[in-house]
């Protein structure tokens, strides 16, 4: 489940109001990430990918994970001559991790802080 292209933060505020159906009663958004037409978001219960799909985007798949389910997590930042920073979620029973590529527009550094804020609980 890799993407590439520009990615950017999303201010929580307006990802709760935008996304407040996904969201259960007194779930707050944390953070938000943008990435081409998908989107990230961090709350304080799971975090919730929003895939679209097909050509018009219309078509949405929303993957919640617990972050209990979350058993180890990797970054890789960017380099001289591959600029995008990568994100792998390994997922409990899954050996496979779910991937999300990040442009410079977003600090790596800053996605792997709230993450662990949220799986070290």
């Amino acid at each position: 489940m890799a993407l590439f292209g520009n990615a950017h933060t999303v201010d929580p505020v307006k990802a709760q109001s935008e996304y407040g159906r996904l969201l259960g009663h007194g779930e707050q958004v944390h953070a938000a990430y943008t990435l081409i037409r998908d989107t990230m978001l961090f709350t304080d219960r799971r975090l919730i990918m929003v895939d679209k799909q097909g050509i018009t985007g219309k078509k949405v798949e929303y993957h919640s994970v617990p972050y209990r389910s979350i058993t180890h997590f990797a970054v890789e930042t960017a380099g001289h001559f591959d600029l995008d920073a990568e994100l792998k979620i390994w997922i409990s029973g899954n050996p496979t991790p779910l991937q999300k590529t990040f442009t410079k527009g977003v600090d790596i550094y800053e996605v792997q802080a709230i993450l662990t804020q949220f799986v070290a609980r």
